[in-house]
């Protein structure tokens, strides 16, 4: 079994690496550092968001120690749908991490956090 990130690490990297891209994050809530779920919200500033959350491990073949994500909210979301998911998983789990990008062509950015 290969370790992961601790949680704290990931999130910062994934801020960093937004930015680097020209996207906007910022840290909305801290989790617990070694593991916290981290939850990442996408407002496209038009309308709509998309919400980003840990992957099930029913999808998780290998435990590589990477960490995966899907989607959470449908394709034509708004930001309200998108928060008002969010609270729901915070009341479930006041340990997560949740971070809030921005970006007007909806990029989650997740596939380059871990490079």
């Amino acid at each position: 079994m290969t370790s992961r990130l601790k949680s704290g690490f990931f999130v910062a990297a994934y801020i960093r690496r937004v930015a680097m891209e020209g996207g906007f994050a910022v840290l909305r809530h801290r989790g617990a550092e070694e593991a916290g779920a981290i939850f990442i919200k996408v407002d496209r500033l038009d309308g709509t968001a998309a919400l980003y959350g840990p992957a099930p491990q029913s999808l998780i073949t290998e435990d590589d120690g990477v960490r995966r994500f899907v989607r959470m909210t449908q394709e034509d979301a708004t930001p309200l749908d998108a928060e008002t998911r969010l609270q729901r998983e915070i009341r479930f789990d006041p340990d997560l991490w949740v971070i809030e990008a921005e970006d007007r062509q909806g990029r989650h950015f997740l596939d380059l956090a871990e490079e």
